[in-house]
């Protein structure tokens, strides 16, 4: 009887009228700005694409449970859902299908249910799936379609393919352009800033994306200290290599605007599974991401850092944890 007085569950450990599901499906609304620029941008491959990820997500979340596990099926929480929607926010529109399914195959059997499921897997399910097929398909991830809206199944082939602002810069300086030279090829700053740009379709609008973290915060689903932490962190280590050389290195609201920190700051290094429970292990975990992902920037062989940045402090978190531990409740200190 004794064993059953106490029920140690994972994490999230939030008290409060909040559940893990309205928690789950608060995330999904709040993807929905981002979902439908990209539509808009992107076409329907771009839709597609979304609705396959998620539906193989749940598909394969529900036959783990059921055949391997033999545990309560979980689908309905909502986590899934957003595994599908963030695994296929990381991909070009025009990804052949059957990687996008190896990689919601990867996030789902490999990066969550292989540790137990929701609440203790130690690395955001989407961040390594992303990984997995850069690393495994470096060719079919980094081949960006123009964000010309396509409104035609199968359309895939006819898409216009180009480079996105971070590989425009990175490629440039690398063959001893500036800058300032590389500026007209880039897109304008309100086009960066709306999403008319070559990336993975769900990460281009720096809009959209701003206004789902707003609606989590307003809704306090997350707090600000990671995304404020990430995205300054990223910000001032970009500044200062910008006015020391700004010929070779850009502004750092370019930074801001591009690739995929800010759907990285908001929606993954923000996983409350994923990431410390303090404010101040947060603040580090946010630095650290910001930090790692600017050097990959600015000095690593990939013009984007945000994935693996993120991955690298998952793996911290444990450490991050531990060296912010609360003080007890009820403790006192003693003087000696």
């Amino acid at each position: 009887m004794g064993d059953k007085l106490l029920n140690v569950s994972g994490s999230p450990h939030v008290h409060g009228e909040e559940s893990v599901k309205k928690i789950m499906w608060s995330v999904v609304i709040a993807l929905m700005p981002a979902f439908l620029v990209s539509v808009f941008y992107f076409g329907l491959p771009a839709l597609l694409l979304t609705l396959i990820s998620v539906g193989c997500c749940v598909l394969f979340e529900y036959l783990i449970q059921r055949f391997l596990l033999k545990g309560d099926c979980t689908i309905g929480d909502g986590s899934a859902v957003i595994t599908g929607l963030l695994v296929a926010f990381n991909v070009p529109a025009n990804l052949p299908i059957w990687i996008l399914i190896l990689g919601d195959l990867v996030a789902i059997a490999i990066a969550k249910m292989a540790f137990g499921g929701l609440g203790k897997n130690l690395f955001n399910p989407a961040i390594t799936a992303r990984v997995f097929l850069l690393i495994s398909f470096p060719v079919q991830m980094t081949t960006w379609p123009t964000p010309e809206p396509i409104w035609k199944l199968g359309s895939w082939a006819d898409a216009v393919t180009g480079p996105t602002p971070l590989g425009i810069i990175k490629e440039g300086v690398k063959n001893g352009q500036t800058v300032d030279a590389l500026s007209s090829a880039l897109p304008s700053n309100v086009d960066m800033l709306l999403g008319q740009m070559g990336g993975s379709f769900g990460e281009v609008s720096t809009i959209a994306i701003l206004i789902g973290a707003i609606y989590l915060l307003f809704r306090k689903v997350i707090t600000w200290h990671i995304p404020v932490a990430f995205i300054l962190t990223a910000f001032v280590f970009a500044g200062i290599f910008w006015l020391v050389d700004p010929t070779h290195y850009a502004n750092p609201c370019f930074h801001l605007v591009t690739g995929g920190l800010m759907l990285g700051a908001c929606f993954m290094a923000t996983d409350m599974v994923t990431s410390p429970t303090s404010p101040w292990g947060m603040i580090v975990f946010g630095f650290g991401c910001g930090l790692i992902t600017m050097i990959i920037r600015l000095f690593g062989a990939y013009p984007e850092g945000v994935s693996f940045s993120i991955l690298i402090m998952n793996a911290l978190v444990p450490l991050i944890d531990r060296a912010f531990k609360p003080k007890k409740f009820g403790a006192i200190k003693v003087k000696n």
